[in-house]
């Protein structure tokens, strides 16, 4: 994920995950990659934004509501969700947001 992405004009949707890591990779790089991949093959993914500092923030842009439920009951990513609890976060949130506007420079 390199810079911003492009996302069409609003309405569309934006699902935030941020997360505190534990210590370790334990095959974490490996799966955020793969599912950073897998995600732009499904149905209605828009792209995706992320930064890690301490805190790290990922924000995946979807066409509709449809597309992140069918996201999230995706077969890889449910054993990257389950990875995620055992071993990799401390902690997490995520929050599903409609974008009404999109602008910048």
């Amino acid at each position: 994920m390199d810079g911003f992405a492009h996302t069409p004009a609003p309405p569309y949707y934006a699902v935030i995950f941020t997360s505190l890591r534990t210590d370790g990779d334990n095959g974490y790089g490996a799966m955020a990659a793969r599912m950073v991949e897998l995600a732009a093959q499904q149905p209605g993914f828009l792209g995706a934004e992320s930064a890690r500092e301490g805190l790290g923030i990922t924000v995946s842009y979807w066409a509709d509501l449809q597309s992140i439920a069918a996201w999230k009951q995706n077969a890889e990513h449910l054993e990257a969700q389950r990875l995620g609890r055992e071993q990799w976060y401390a902690g997490f949130r995520l929050r599903i947001a409609r974008v009404e506007r999109d602008y910048g420079m």
